[in-house]
């Protein structure tokens, strides 16, 4: 079974992550990782705090010359602010509490409703484990999971939709490189220019944005997942794991909240036989390639939306925590459109799933034997 626990709060020494169950002999490619823990911090519209950081990944166990051993891998990344926050943050007696406390929570954050559970009086002891800060270790994760799946031929990519009301139009598909060379990770140009002016809008409002991402996977084979208890379906999975990310609202799969207004005829996709490639595929993918919570064989296509940043530098009304008196809500460095990061983030909480649900189906303490199980599973497909 693979699986993961991360740790680490926004301004604390470091972000850190345990994974288990990775099979031994996997090669990692660590300036790979660290490009796309730089791509999350990229993007426009991203804060002071992106300019500040640095993110690399230090690997403490579980790696020796740059391969997996099959025993846990523990990693970290440091937190470069932390010399700025450790006489308030430190762990010990020594930490300063009265500094930089919050009791103003923001509308739309943790703030209250963790204050509230936890019976924390300053909910600078919520907002820094709900802080987004926490996906750079997830994504860190993610790119493992990606090196797993690249020995397996299947690719994961996130990209930006759509930023407040502007909409992108592009094809499904991946489209590598020269997206990450773009400001927006969008594949559309004439909708980047018209979401760039708008957060340059946003900015000056004070205000933030929202939008939509767009996750794909190409290369999977039929059947992963299963339809046999609710929380083996691969959907729901995705689901789950998309949602996790701070802001997310929603999610959707190929055509999503689209087919409840059309009749079936105009959803599901009819299934033919290619007898060149010996394989059973949809002429279309609405289903966006899963059905019965199973992959396909086609093209993984998933959405989610994500809502505007709730840290404003013209903040919302609010209450003061101890005093019950209105006041307005605490600013705290944030950014003005962070969909580009998402979007990364999402490709990263996929591409887990998709390792997970590999591992889960083709076992093998050694890669070698994950991947003869793979071939052989390719092969009586192909007989089918």
């Amino acid at each position: 079974m693979l699986r993961f626990l991360t740790a680490g709060e926004s301004h604390g020494r470091a972000l850190l992550a345990v994974i288990e169950g990775l099979p031994a002999g996997l090669k990692l490619d660590f300036e790979r990782i660290n490009a796309l823990l730089k791509r999350r911090q990229g993007g426009y519209g991203r804060g002071q705090r992106m300019a500040l950081e640095e993110d690399r990944v230090e690997f403490l166990s579980g790696v020796r010359g740059g391969k997996t051993l099959g025993s846990p891998l523990a990693m970290a990344i440091y937190n470069r602010d932390w010399e700025n926050w450790q006489e308030i943050m430190a762990s010990g007696p020594e930490a300063i509490l009265t500094e930089r406390m919050v009791s103003r929570p923001r509308p739309g954050h943790a703030d209250l409703a963790g204050g509230l559970k936890y019976r924390q009086r300053d909910m600078r002891n919520i907002l820094e484990r709900a802080s987004a800060r926490e996906t750079a270790v997830r994504v860190a994760v993610g790119a493992i999971a990606e090196e797993l799946l690249g020995a397996l031929n299947i690719r994961v990519e996130g990209q930006v939709m759509a930023i407040g009301g502007v909409q992108a139009v592009a094809e499904e598909r991946i489209w590598g490189p020269a997206l990450f060379a773009t400001p927006l990770y969008c594949p559309d140009p004439d909708a980047t220019e018209a979401m760039l002016r708008l957060i340059d809008e946003s900015r000056e409002k004070g205000d933030s944005l929202g939008g939509v991402i767009r996750i794909v996977a190409e290369g999977l084979p039929v059947g992963l997942g299963s339809h046999v208890q609710w929380d083996r379906r691969l959907d729901g999975r995705l689901a789950q794991a998309v949602m996790s990310i701070p802001a997310i609202k929603g999610v959707e799969i190929g055509a999503g909240f689209v087919a409840g207004a059309l009749p079936g005829s105009a959803v599901h996709d009819e299934i033919s036989y290619d007898v060149d490639k010996k394989r059973f595929h949809h002429r279309t993918n609405h289903a966006g390639g899963l059905e019965g919570g199973m992959t396909n064989g086609e093209l993984l296509v998933l959405r989610a939306v994500m809502k505007p940043i709730p840290t404003l530098r013209r903040p919302l009304a609010s209450v003061d925590l101890e005093s019950k008196e209105a006041s307005a809500a605490v600013v705290e460095r944030s950014d003005v459109c962070a969909v580009p990061a998402a979007a990364v983030v999402g490709e990263a909480v996929t591409a887990w799933v998709l390792a997970e649900a590999v591992v889960g189906k083709f076992g093998g303490d050694h890669l070698e034997e994950l991947l003869l199980n793979y071939h052989h599973y390719l092969d009586y497909l192909s007989k089918c």
